[in-house]
């Protein structure tokens, strides 16, 4: 077959994933093509690309879902192919179609093998067919609450609850009894129809203790494909991967052949092209069971490339202009361990709800032999509503599995990320639990190190606030580079002649007020060196991440990065966005269900209020029982982090 020629590639993406097809696709001298929403006019994956094309709209079925205006930009711009990256569109049967109709290239599958595998449940009944091991449960087209309720009784409590059409958490619930199983289908049918524009649902046997190993497989327009190798992905929150690392640990070379065989003969079933995962649970005695097949490049494929040295993103252009693969599966590389850790913007105290707002702060760890960040953001940048809530990966390569642990690690304290919660401290703390050092992974990692991994908050020791206070009242050295360090002259400390050799300063952090009596001496203590302060105590330097901006300094100690601000004790007391009995907003989003009336008794625990934000849903459930009041918001409004929803008056004993 004659070559199809691509000199210009546009990405339907956005984030991470779409500067990251553009890198290749540039080294490829390939010219990029972003689209973007309107209220992603200035991100990263526009700057980064040759040419960007507005699609209006904030949501995204009011931008990166709109099949037409994708199409309309291709054309516009020249592009002979498109990349869907995941999420959004990358799974569409109709949107593959209609790239081919239109005479582009998709850097997909054929059509066929996503409608194939699209399905969970017809995925599932074809797997069936060709002998891959399934987990029991219900994929049939009845979708009543009776049949998925005798459906959940015969396979036996618990059960999970998927989107037929889904993938990446949304729509999943674990339903633990039958009395839980309505509430959760209907929100989960809610998810998936707003995140895949499918509500059909399946049940499984939720599968205690298991791991989640995939394999990623690659196969050419000429009948040739191959697997490369596995990838561990246990380590996950709201079904939510968190942790990746290849190869799996533990894995011996014959229960890899066998899962890599069974995905091998799953893509040729449906006469797959491209880049593609099979995914499987592990049970404690070797026994794998198929779960989905993911038509399209994985979020964690770094860790792919990390041990194979391979390109994933250049195999798919290759393969998709109709190159034959370039190795054989005897020719695969396995070099090394790769792990890769997912940063989000959300709170980790906070049932991990995602954060929004600006980034006042972005650092990211340096580059170098085994280190791979992996980004769609950079300082100044808007964290929305409407998006995942992923800023971006860090990965690592390592000789063996501990050296990529420790690098990552590394990587981690050199991370800085100000102005939205993340998980960065989470995840720090995942990879220096000791059952992660011992390769102890299963599904229930997190909830099992649930006290370690998310302890309480505690006060914050008097040697993080002196820390603090010394870094805000130095402010930028006075000194020249030739100066003496320890001159009383050479910093901004709190001596001057002829006044007290003392300042207080009045500090807040993470709801902790505390005044500060800084003293000057000299030597001093801690001295602020650009983005630095170096403590000498006892004959020891240590250093801290400390960079102020303006009022706010965030301060890097004992793994954390901490955001303090300046108090102006003459101010008054900031008034709170609530007041007694409201229930708050947790973040911003839309409002989907309003369950409740006002004057109605409600039990606690109830779901009051249900909101939307990132495709994912939140219910906002009554601390106690008691009358609901006034209401605040809704159906299809939206609403800011802290606004009052629902007040809700105590019952009276």
């Amino acid at each position: 077959m004659s070559l199809k020629h691509i000199d210009t590639l546009l990405v339907a993406n956005r984030g991470e994933i779409a500067c990251r097809v553009m890198r290749t696709a540039k080294a490829m001298g390939i010219s990029t093509v972003a689209v973007h929403s309107a209220i992603d006019r200035d991100a990263r994956h526009v700057r980064e690309a040759d040419i960007a094309i507005d699609l209006g709209g904030a949501k995204p079925a009011d931008s990166y879902l709109r099949i037409d205006a994708i199409i309309a930009a291709a054309k516009a711009s020249g592009a002979q192919a498109i990349h869907p990256g995941y999420g959004f569109l990358s799974e569409n049967a109709g949107f593959a179609r209609a790239i081919e109709q239109a005479g582009l290239v998709f850097l997909g599958p054929p059509a066929s093998s996503i409608d194939a595998m699209g399905s969970k449940s017809a995925a599932k009944a074809l797997m069936e067919q060709a002998g891959v091991p399934l987990v029991p449960g219900y994929h049939g087209e009845a979708q009543d609450l009776e049949t998925f309720r005798a459906a959940a009784e015969v396979i036996g409590y618990p059960v999970l609850l998927k989107a037929a059409a889904g993938g990446g958490g949304k729509g999943m619930k674990v339903v633990e009894r039958e009395s839980e199983l309505a509430e959760a289908l209907a929100s989960a049918r809610r998810e998936a129809q707003s995140s895949f524009g499918d509500a059909r649902m399946l049940v499984e046997k939720y599968v205690l203790k298991p791991r989640h190993v995939e394999i990623q497989v690659f196969a050419d327009q000429h009948g040739h494909c191959l697997y490369l190798n596995e990838r561990d992905c246990s380590i996950q929150r709201r079904h939510q991967k968190v942790v990746e690392e290849a190869p799996a640990p533990g894995l011996t070379p014959e229960l890899r052949r066998a899962m890599g065989d069974a995905a091998v003969k799953a893509a040729q079933a449906i006469g797959y092209v491209g880049a593609g995962t099979v995914e499987f649970l592990l049970d404690e005695r070797g026994d794998f069971f198929f779960m989905e097949m993911n038509t399209r490049l994985q979020v964690e494929h770094p860790v792919t490339e990390a041990i194979t040295g391979l390109d994933l993103v250049a195999w798919q252009i290759r393969v998709a202009r109709g190159e034959p693969l370039p190795l054989t599966q005897e020719q695969v590389p396995l070099i090394g361990h790769a792990i890769e850790v997912r940063l989000y913007a959300e709170d980790p105290d906070n049932d991990f709800l995602p954060s929004t707002g600006t980034l006042g702060l972005y650092r990211e760890a340096q580059s170098g032999p085994g280190r791979r960040v992996d980004t769609g953001v950079a300082e100044g940048d808007e964290v929305s509503p409407f998006y995942d809530p992923m800023l971006g990966k860090l990965i690592a390569w390592g000789d063996n599995r501990e050296e990529a642990r420790l690098r990552l690690l590394a990587m981690l304290d050199e991370t800085a990320v100000g102005g939205v919660r993340t998980n960065l401290a989470f995840l720090r703390r995942v990879l220096a639990h000791p059952a992660f050092a011992d390769a102890e992974l299963d599904t229930g990692f997190i909830p099992r190190h649930q006290q370690q991994l998310l302890p309480e908050a505690t006060a914050l020791p008097a040697a993080f606030w002196q820390l603090a206070a010394e870094a805000f009242a130095q402010g930028e050295p006075l000194r020249r580079k030739h100066e003496d360090f320890h001159s009383p002259w050479g910093h901004n400390g709190g001596w001057r002649a002829g006044l007290p050799a003392e300042i207080d300063l009045h500090l807040a952090c993470a709801g902790e007020r505390q005044v500060v009596r800084l003293r000057h001496t000299a030597p001093p203590a801690a001295q602020l060196r650009g983005e630095r302060l170096v403590v000498e105590r006892d004959g020891q330097r240590r250093q801290h991440l400390a960079i102020r901006r303006g009022d706010t300094l965030y301060l890097q100690y004992q793994g954390e990065l901490h955001v303090i601000s300046r108090v102006d004790p003459i101010a008054e007391v900031e008034a709170s966005h609530s007041h007694h009995g409201g229930l708050t907003a947790p973040m911003n989003g839309s409002i989907v269900r309003v369950l409740v009336e006002a004057g109605q008794t409600v039990e606690a625990g109830a779901a009051l209020v249900v909101l939307e934000a990132m495709k994912m849903e939140h219910s906002i459930r009554a601390p106690h029982t008691g009358t609901v009041k006034a209401l605040y918001c809704g159906e299809g409004e939206m609403v800011a982090e802290g606004s009052v929803l629902v007040e809700l008056e105590e019952q009276s004993l």
